[in-house]
């Protein structure tokens, strides 16, 4: 399924991942710059997080407080090879029930949990599409 979005239509697209999300982990797939980070910092906004939203590029996992709910926004775009993510405790993260949303998951493609969206961003002439494809897809539309 392919929806195309604009910045404006922001708000509306982020509700909509999450009325049809049917597991809480997504693998965020797009070139540098596209809008993995935007959509996520809205996704973030609408479940109620009050903190500053920033890529965790550095840090590699940021955590924030929901409205009934915990949020693990990892970027593994500076990682060089999967081990560093174990050194982090990745796993520990994905057995728990928060939120997860992973930037640069092909980095770590053997430790990635089936029951995950992944959420393709593609930009051409200033229109985001948001293509969902996975073996358990979004229900949008």
């Amino acid at each position: 399924m392919i929806i195309e979005y604009t910045l404006d239509q922001l708000t509306t697209t982020a509700k909509k991942i999450i009325a049809n999300a049917e597991h809480k982990v997504f693998l965020f797939d797009a070139d540098m710059g596209v809008g993995k980070t935007t959509l996520i910092k809205e996704i973030c906004n609408q479940l109620g997080v009050k903190d500053v939203i920033s890529s965790p590029t550095y840090s590699l996992v940021n955590e924030y407080q929901a409205t009934d709910d915990v949020i693990y926004h990892f970027d593994f775009y500076r990682i060089q090879n999967e081990e560093e993510a174990y050194d982090i405790g990745f796993e520990e993260y994905l057995d728990t029930d928060a939120w997860i949303f992973i930037e640069w998951p092909e980095k770590i493609s053997n430790l990635l949990p089936k029951n995950s969206i992944k959420i393709s961003l593609t930009k051409k002439n200033d229109i985001l599409s948001l293509e969902n494809h996975t073996k358990r897809l979004l229900k949008m539309g």
